[in-house]
């Protein structure tokens, strides 16, 4: 039976990683997977999903006004869809989690969503939002704060290691970093004022030099 999953997590767990290699075993076993990926993901090349360790794979684009019931609908015309599988998916407009959610109720095809849960103020996606509510399976892939817990929050900082507290939630370039923390830490951070001291220096953290999983919020 086709279910829509929600695969979350802070960054650096893997999302597009795990996203890709799923891709790659249904293409093993000769079955066709559709890959979606936003147009705002810009940092390598338009319509190209890539993980930080150098997997990639073409993906068709969509936009917030893009139908993605139609888009798969579509696909069958020409061939056999096995699956659909979907990158930053905190991204999707509610009314395209509603289609995601007919593409396995109406096509019977499973649909595999990864993406972030929260943004760098602690706050729901629109996306992630309806995904947790909507999902028939959760689940959460786990990554590690620079305290030794689990990292299931991200922050945005300046160069010196500072919570910025105001921005726009989608930002793509610029030299702010963004850190997987705990809940603890994240407070820490965000309310209390906190310093994160970086291990390294955090020069150059723009998208062009940016892991994939890590500066897109």
């Amino acid at each position: 039976m086709a279910k829509l999953y929600f695969n979350y997590s802070s960054m650096n767990a893997g999302k597009t990683t795990v996203l890709l290699q799923s891709a790659h075993n249904y293409r093993e076993r000769g079955m066709t997977p559709l890959l979606f990926t936003p147009r705002l993901d810009d940092r390598y090349k338009v319509g190209v999903i890539k993980s930080r360790i150098g997997l990639e794979s073409p993906a068709t684009i969509f936009e917030p006004d893009s139908d993605l019931f139609e888009l798969t609908r579509q696909e069958l015309d020409d061939h056999n869809v096995h699956c659909v599988l979907v990158d930053e998916a905190q991204f999707l407009t509610r009314k395209q989690v509603y289609q995601l959610t007919e593409v396995v109720d109406e096509l019977a095809i499973p649909v595999l969503c990864f993406g972030l849960r929260t943004d760098f103020q602690g706050e729901l996606f629109e996306g992630s939002k309806h995904l947790l509510a909507w999902a028939d399976e959760l689940r959460e892939l786990k990554t590690i704060c620079h305290t030794g817990r689990k990292a299931n929050m991200v922050v945005r900082v300046d160069e010196r290691g500072y919570a910025l507290r105001e921005g726009a939630q989608v930002e793509i370039g610029g030299n702010d970093r963004y850190v997987s923390v705990s809940r603890k830490e994240f407070k820490s951070v965000f309310f209390g004022g906190k310093r994160i001291k970086f291990i390294e220096p955090p020069a150059n953290d723009g998208v062009a030099d940016a892991d994939p999983e890590k500066d897109l919020l």
